[in-house]
C-alpha cells in the first residue's frame, strides 16, 4: 500500500480539502499505516478530509474498520470525511456491508 497526501501537511487553504491518495491493498498488514497517516492528516486542511481510493485494488475488514474509525474521529473534530473513487469491487463491499449509507462517497 502506498499513501500520498495531495499537498504537504501543514499548508492550509480555505477551500481545498486535505486529500490522501491510497493505492494497492488495504489489509491487516497495511491498515495500521493507513490509520496513522489519516489520523495525522485530520488536523490539517480546511476541515475536510478526502481519502482517494481510486487506486486501491483490495480492502479487507481491517481496512473498513480504519475508514469507519477515522470517520468517527473526524466527526468528533468537526472535520467532514469522504471517500473518493472506490473501484467497483470496493464499492460493492461498501454496499453489501451497509457502509455506503454511513461513509460519504464523492466523485
Amino acid at each position: 500500500m502506498t499513501i500520498l497526501a495531495s499537498a504537504p501537511l501543514g499548508r492550509t487553504t480555505l477551500t481545498a480539502p486535505t486529500v490522501v491518495h491510497v493505492s494497492g491493498d488495504i489489509d491487516i498488514f497495511t491498515s495500521h499505516a493507513l490509520r496513522t497517516r489519516l489520523l495525522n492528516a485530520l488536523p490539517y486542511g480546511s476541515g475536510r478530509l478526502v481519502v482517494d481510493l481510486s487506486a486501491v485494488a483490495f480492502c479487507d475488514a481491517s481496512g473498513l474498520g480504519v475508514l469507519v474509525g477515522i470517520q468517527h474521529r473526524a466527526s468528533r473534530r468537526g472535520v467532514a470525511f469522504a471517500l473518493r473513487g472506490p473501484r467497483p469491487q470496493l464499492r460493492k463491499l461498501l454496499r453489501v456491508t451497509g457502509l455506503d449509507r454511513s461513509l460519504r462517497i464523492v466523485v
